[in-house]
């Protein structure tokens, strides 16, 4: 029989997600017993907090070390939500998203356009897009939404490395507007050509039209030079070490979020000062698939 909610502990409950799921979790630490206790409310949430618990208990501690075990695909957060908007109000319920402005282009850039036909879109959780990459959580394209909004207004430019369906491309396009630059590079051309399409049936297709939103095929950890540099630059996957090169085309007053490390990974925030001087804290811990070159990508897919 499955356990029920009840009869796992919060604390080993967060621990399993944390291990198998750490994605699941909002960015904000204080808020990860108030969402434990809105999973009790889903109907998926015995099932889930049951199954990360048992594969918690059947890791070897030798594995503690290895591959995430579990993708988060296969999670349902809180059932189905039907609508963008069903998303938009929920990561507002949970502070995950902060300010109006935010929300209103989350609200806009419908996320159903950007990931694969079949998937559910509108549930707090990343997926699969082919080719070893996936589309990240919207609670994670909310934080980083929030943690670059004052280097997205009108006018500004920003880069999105590692792009993959064009979701927070499209969502930077609409920030900065039609006087600023939105650019988002991914390596894997079948990705950017179906990005191509997908912002084209979105919010931001004249953007795309006009030239101030643009998708490339490059080699992200190298970032974008022709639009450089760039007031805001997020990276959707996870570094062993800051590029050199991303660092470079940051422009003075300008702030990166990208993640950093192997297995045990988090999420950085790196502040360019004006006098070029460089500042990084740490906002959460995270799990993204590596950042890497094509052919690493690609093996044994």
């Amino acid at each position: 029989m499955m356990n029920s909610p009840g009869d796992i502990s919060p604390n080993k409950a967060m621990s399993a997600l944390r291990l198998c799921s750490p994605r699941l979790l909002p960015s904000n630490p204080h808020l990860h017993r108030h969402y434990l206790s809105s999973l009790s409310s889903s109907p998926f949430s015995s099932s889930l907090l049951s199954r990360s618990l048992a594969t918690f208990k059947k890791l070897p501690r030798s594995c503690l070390g290895s591959q995430p075990v579990l993708g988060m695909e296969h999670f349902w957060t809180r059932g189905s939500l039907d609508k963008n908007k069903t998303l938009v109000e929920h990561l507002q319920q949970y502070g995950v998203l902060k300010t109006d402005k935010v929300a209103e282009v989350m609200e806009t850039i419908d996320r159903g356009l950007f990931v694969p036909h079949g998937s559910a879109p509108y549930v707090d959780s990343p997926m699969s897009i082919g080719y070893n990459a996936t589309i990240s959580a919207p609670h994670m394209h909310a934080t980083c939404l929030e943690l670059l909004k004052d280097n997205l207004q009108p006018g500004m430019r920003a880069l999105d490395v590692g792009s993959g369906t064009g979701y927070l491309t499209a969502c930077f396009a609409l920030m900065v507007g039609p006087q600023g630059r939105s650019v988002g590079i991914e390596h894997i051309p079948e990705l950017v050509a179906a990005s191509i399409e997908n912002v084209r049936r979105s919010a931001a297709a004249q953007l795309l039209k006009d030239g101030s939103l643009s998708l490339h095929v490059a080699d992200g950890r190298f970032g974008w030079r022709e639009e450089a540099p760039y007031d805001a630059i997020h990276v959707g996957a996870a570094a062993s070490e800051i590029p050199q090169a991303l660092l470079e085309q940051l422009k003075p007053g300008g702030r990166m979020v990208i993640p950093v490390g192997d297995f045990f990974q988090d999420l950085q925030v790196v502040a360019k000062k004006p006098d070029g001087s460089i500042t990084i804290h740490t906002e959460t811990s995270v799990r993204y698939v590596p950042l890497t070159s094509r052919s690493a990508q690609l093996q044994n897919y």
